[in-house]
């Protein structure tokens, strides 16, 4: 190598608008896609603007480090997957996407510090997949996301989750595997506290009364929990039911 010379990074694969043309696809409901998952893209291609009016944007299982500004001139995202790249931080132009009510980023490299508060102007979102990233602690910019109904964070590093989120008046479903906050406390506790891994969040008059009486009777066996209790974690889900209501149990795990 050259003197002065710097090692480069990778380059990827090159991605030309007729490529890109190509892998346009039409979805059930008659939507746009765009799906580049899974080619080996180092850098979001600038190519890709003359394709803006796309509804779905799939870069997924790619190289990708950053998402540029001009991510805000997909006006007509619903759906947006960056899932398996190696990003560590988001535009503050992604907060213009309107439309987007689907987003997933699980794993790459992104923190609490590396997400815009604009995330929180996204006002129809209502799937968000943060897991297997670097978090230790939610984003307080989640709290501003009123449609949102499921919420992956597992796979981070995460000491507790905060109210805020119990506020979310939409939320369903929060996956929380693998945190440390979910670390057993003995062998006696192990299986009442994994069932905390993955919450359901149910409205109690949604339920049939067998269900009711049973999550309850589960939530008091957690309370009693050391660690566990509301006084400890102060969460206040008002009018909702944690963990995993029998009436839900039967639904895929979501990521």
């Amino acid at each position: 190598m050259g003197k002065g010379k710097k090692k480069a990074g990778p380059t990827g694969k090159k991605i030309t608008l007729k490529l890109a043309k190509n892998s346009l696809r039409m979805t059930a409901d008659g939507k746009r896609r765009l799906d580049l998952s899974n080619m080996g893209i180092a850098t979001f291609p600038k190519c890709i603007l003359k394709l803006a009016d796309v509804d779905e944007l799939d870069l997924s299982r790619n190289m990708l480090q950053k998402i540029p500004d001009y991510i805000e001139d997909f006006k007509n995202l619903r759906w947006l997957d960056f899932h398996s790249n190696r990003i560590e931080t988001l535009p503050e132009t992604i907060g213009q996407l309107e439309n987007l009510f689907y987003l997933n980023l699980c794993n790459n490299k992104l923190t609490a510090a590396s997400l815009p508060l604009q995330l929180g102007q996204l006002k129809k979102l209502r799937h968000l997949n943060l897991g297997m990233n670097g978090f230790e602690c939610v984003p307080s910019t989640l709290a501003a996301l009123k449609e949102l109904q499921e919420l992956g964070l597992f796979d981070n590093h995460l000491t507790g989750l905060p109210e805020n989120i119990a506020n979310l008046p939409k939320l369903m479903k929060v996956n929380v595997k693998r945190n440390p906050f979910l670390q057993t406390r003995g062998e006696e506790d192990r299986d009442t506290i994994q069932r905390l891994e993955c919450l359901y969040l149910v409205n109690e008059d949604s339920m049939c009364k067998p269900c009711l009486k049973k999550c309850k009777e589960e939530r008091d066996k957690l309370n009693k929990l050391k660690g566990f209790a509301p006084s400890a974690r102060k969460l206040a889900f008002q009018g909702l039911l944690t963990p995993n209501s029998t009436a839900q149990e039967t639904q895929e795990e979501w990521r």
